[in-house]
């Protein structure tokens, strides 16, 4: 790996890997929001979800098993997108901006990811 591909797995995977810590370190927090858009089993889902997010940052950091860990991270960003951001739903104005932003960066990193997996043909997704 030359060095802008590895400041580039940085800059990118810090986001899954301080948020999967983050699943952790602010767990009942992090849990109270999930209960409050309705997850069920919210403190299991929190902690499952930080790990996928964790482990999937440090794969495509260390570019390992990004294959696998790709579609999870898309499967992530995509799920919580739509269950957790969903902005359409939101009344207050200030409230609904918020989330607007973090779906559409879900969104976003959700094709970054897939960018990223394809970019060395690395999965099946990009056979499709």
């Amino acid at each position: 790996m030359d060095v802008i591909e590895i400041v580039a797995r940085v800059c990118y995977s810090a986001i899954f890997i301080l948020s999967g810590i983050n699943h952790f370190t602010q767990l009942a927090g992090t849990t109270q929001y999930a209960e409050s858009k309705k997850v069920p089993m919210a403190k299991t889902m929190v902690m499952l979800t930080g790990v996928i997010i964790l482990v999937g940052g440090l794969c495509v950091l260390f570019n390992y098993q990004v294959q696998y860990a790709a579609p999870a991270l898309i499967g992530f960003l995509l799920l919580t997108a739509f269950k957790m951001h969903n902005f359409w739903t939101v009344t207050d104005p200030m409230a609904k901006v918020g989330e607007m932003s973090m779906f559409m960066k879900n969104i976003s990193l959700a094709g970054a990811t897939y960018f990223i997996c394809c970019a060395g043909e690395m999965c099946a997704m990009c056979k499709m």
